[in-house]
């Protein structure tokens, strides 16, 4: 039995979907812990391309069981899509999908209230938000006025509950935000649809995950966004509004930390992030666009452009540290394919003018190894390179190791030197076969 978390290691991105697509194949079940439909995995099949929001990457395998848990927050609607959606394309999605009574939806309040207060915010406090609700959302979770799956089920209690909340929220949309209430029997008629398009798919994922895992069935806990991101360990407040890191699962799906056998971290060879906020290795130049393009660097969700930049290894062991990686899991190496020279950013600088850096005195400069969690630092630090030699040779589709450049097979070790962590799969493009396995996460195999 192995059951492995899959975690991004950077601002999410890394390419989580096709990961957990490709370790599909030795597990039985595939858990969601954390966050919304403001996530996109995308896994392509045969040139046909799935982009999944909610559901588990697993649902493109037969046979196997998705579960979403009670961490993630759904908009019932959203969910009903991306179902019939996957099942126009040939996904059957039916007594393979488990939906968590004690999950929180999303409401169209949740939406209005987080599109309203990103457009109020001032330039530098807006946050990137995809609009979504899934902010306010959690907020709701986390003051005891969100409204659960469980509740969704039971239309009197429904009914109830969006009353009471609506009182509060339309007198914030008209006296804050001078918009329009919302509707409480438009609402009640829509969610009641959704409820009984959904209600085959509700149960106590907890007990059935735990059964499953009692049965020695391999699991892998699927997270969306990344390490960075985390509401509690990311670049806050430029983060998102759940656990991403390995932590969540436990809270998030209601499984023991002792039913985690290993952590794999997935990694983009170079670093992107979407939104606001600090980003140290950020390129604004000829080669970011270069990443940008060649990469395909747009939000799956929301179509946006990420912000580019060079591999932070600052980040990444932050990233090890929080996590535990086991393994590391190597995400488009072949956008690097033709680059003269490339660079990893080994540590931040400081010029320290007002002495708020405990590790300097005033007017020298100061050195970083690990993230600082003053904002206002890290927006100053600049990036300390060590700058390796680049290849020509085309990696996409590669295989096996030995066939990847010299120096590309160079940058891996580097990477795995810095982190202290094996590299086990290398993805050398986007397909579902271009990738190099050294090592299976799940069974513990070596190629």
């Amino acid at each position: 039995m192995s059951n492995i978390v899959v975690a991004g290691a950077q601002w999410g991105d890394e390419g989580k979907g096709k990961i957990v697509d490709l370790l599909t194949e030795n597990v039985s079940v595939v858990a969601r812990f954390q966050g919304g439909h403001n996530a996109g995995h995308t896994v392509v099949i045969n040139k046909k391309k799935f982009i999944l929001h909610l559901i588990p990457s697993g649902i493109l395998h037969k046979g196997k069981i998705c579960i979403i848990g009670n961490g993630v927050v759904i908009d019932p609607g959203a969910l009903i899509q991306e179902i019939k959606g996957l099942k126009r394309k040939g996904i059957p999605v039916g007594k393979n999908l488990f939906i968590s009574d004690s999950a929180h939806v999303i409401m169209p309040y949740h939406t209005a209230i987080d599109n309203q207060s990103e457009r109020s915010a001032k330039k530098s406090k807006k946050i990137g938000t995809t609009g979504r609700g899934i902010g306010p959302a959690y907020m709701d979770k986390m003051s005891r006025a969100g409204i659960r799956i469980a509740d969704l089920m039971d239309s009197r209690v429904f009914r109830e509950k969006l009353k009471a909340n609506l009182s509060f929220v339309n007198y914030l949309l008209v006296n804050k935000y001078k918009t329009r209430r919302i509707s409480l029997e438009k609402i009640y008629a829509q969610y009641m649809k959704h409820a009984a398009f959904l209600e085959t798919f509700v149960t106590d994922t907890s007990v059935l995950l735990n059964k499953y895992i009692e049965k020695g069935r391999n699991v892998l806990f699927e997270g969306a966004q990344g390490t960075l991101l985390d509401i509690d360990h990311g670049t806050y407040p430029f983060v998102t509004s759940s656990s991403a890191s390995a932590g969540g699962v436990c809270t998030g799906l209601g499984v023991a930390p002792t039913r985690i056998d290993g952590v794999l971290g997935v990694v983009k060879a170079y670093t992107t992030r979407v939104g606001g906020g600090p980003f140290v290795t950020e390129l604004k130049d000829k080669i970011g666009e270069y990443l940008r393009l060649k990469g395909g660097e747009y939000g799956a969700t929301t179509g946006r452009p990420r912000r580019c930049g060079w591999l932070d290894a600052v980040g990444l062991r932050y990233a090890v540290r929080i996590n535990g990686f086991t393994d590391i899991a190597l995400t488009k190496l072949d956008v690097l394919d033709g680059m003269d020279k490339i660079k990893v950013c080994v540590a931040y600088k400081y010029d320290d003018p007002y002495r708020s850096c405990s590790c300097s005195k005033k007017g020298r400069s100061c050195r970083f190894t690990d993230i600082p969690h003053n904002n206002r630092i890290l927006e100053a630090c600049r990036p300390v390179y060590k700058e390796l030699e680049g290849w020509s040779i085309s990696t996409q589709g590669a295989k096996r190791f030995k066939d990847l450049p010299k120096q590309a097979r160079a940058y891996i070790k580097y990477i795995e030197d810095l982190l202290g962590v094996k590299v086990s799969l290398i993805s050398t493009g986007e397909k579902r076969d271009e990738v190099i396995v050294l090592k299976d996460p799940v069974t513990g195999r070596k190629k």
